[in-house]
């Protein structure tokens, strides 16, 4: 009985370790997916781009949020890839913060690479004296205006050495932009595909989610059950859209459109397992240079939607780039439900047979 509830479980929710193969392809190739290594992602929207072009998908508006350089605002039917970005009064890593509530940063920027003798007291605070510094890892005013040999800047242990560490960067700032390119989950346990009515959403031989728009009736089923508000309706035909993870690449052996585009390699395309280890080999390091706040989101077969096959390294909380902090499979919950309907169903037959026996004849 046992073995027949976890099969039934992992029909719908936990690890599945083989996706494809419950799906029907007994021969299929390994799982691939998205790693999304945001730490390098420099916000060039390459991805959002090539992502339309390669699938002919409709401009979308491009209004600006008023709140950052965002123009697409989030993932829907004419999105399927966004970039979002995030500023934050925040310093990177393991940098202590500093004020500079009394410079003047355009009198500091003007004497930038000069030999200015006042370019102390433009800045409205007197020189240090020799030793002191602005904070951890930074140097003395002289030397952040390019007048004298910076002090030597402290490393955490582990960290890069030179003026690129992220702990120690020459001229530091405690303003920071997190950037991350969003895109379909491509779930273990899809509740957009279990909700389907007609078919339209399928699972391929590569493990990934895929619509079918000439089989798609508009139901709208899927939208609400997706646990990240990923797939959407377009608004002229009310058909749901979303990404293919480039099937139509996959089946020639190329490479999803944004993967090939990015340049940074944030977006990285492989075996899921592959990626998975090449992810906490990165998590590790970051955190041995003192960025002790990056963390891997969706990457856990044990989370709630089975592990995600396009999963991120994050630098703060997932809420903060509008991710659901501990995102669920909205149809875990029906067998459950099935049960306590079958219950409520038999209690009412039960109570009309009474009824009728207890009738006087």
């Amino acid at each position: 009985m046992r073995d027949a509830d976890d099969r039934h479980g992992n029909a719908l929710y936990g690890p599945q370790p083989d996706v494809s193969g419950a799906s029907g392809y007994p021969d299929a190739p390994p799982r691939v997916g998205f790693f999304t290594d945001t730490s390098v992602c420099i916000g060039c929207k390459a991805c959002e781009v090539a992502c339309k072009e390669w699938n002919a998908i409709p401009e979308d508006g491009l209004e600006l949020t008023g709140m950052s350089y965002d123009n697409t605002r989030g993932l829907g039917a004419d999105t399927w890839r966004h970039v979002a970005f995030v500023e934050q009064r925040k310093p990177l890593g393991g940098q202590e913060p500093v004020a500079h509530d009394d410079v003047d940063v355009f009198a500091a920027a003007s004497s930038l690479g000069t030999d200015a003798p006042s370019a102390a007291s433009s800045l409205g605070t007197d020189p240090p004296s020799a030793g002191s510094s602005l904070g951890t890892g930074a140097s003395s005013v002289a030397s952040s205006l390019g007048t004298g040999a910076p002090s030597a800047a402290p490393t955490a242990a582990g960290a890069p050495a030179g003026p690129i560490s992220p702990v120690s960067p020459d001229g530091r700032t405690e303003l920071r932009w997190l950037m991350s390119s969003d895109v379909c989950k491509h779930c273990t346990h899809a509740a957009c595909l279990d909700v389907c009515p007609t078919g339209a959403l399928f699972r391929t031989e590569f493990g990934t989610v895929v619509v079918q728009e000439d089989v798609c009736n508009g139901c709208g089923y899927c939208v609400p059950a997706c646990p990240y508000g990923v797939i959407d309706q377009r608004k002229d035909d009310g058909r749901v859209w979303k990404c293919t993870l480039c099937y139509d690449r996959l089946g020639v052996g190329l490479e999803p459109a944004c993967a090939k585009s990015c340049p940074t390699d944030s977006i990285q395309f492989g075996p899921l397992e592959e990626l998975r280890e090449r992810a906490r080999t990165r998590v590790a390091q970051l955190h041995a240079a003192g960025v002790t706040d990056a963390r891997l989101y969706g990457d856990s077969p044990d989370d709630g939607v089975g592990g995600a096959g396009a999963f991120f390294l994050l630098l703060d909380e997932p809420e903060v780039y509008g991710l659901p902090p501990d995102p669920v499979v909205t149809t875990r919950d029906l067998p459950g439900m099935w049960r306590h309907a079958a219950v409520a169903a038999a209690a009412l037959a039960a109570l009309a047979v009474g009824s009728f026996a207890r009738r006087p004849r």
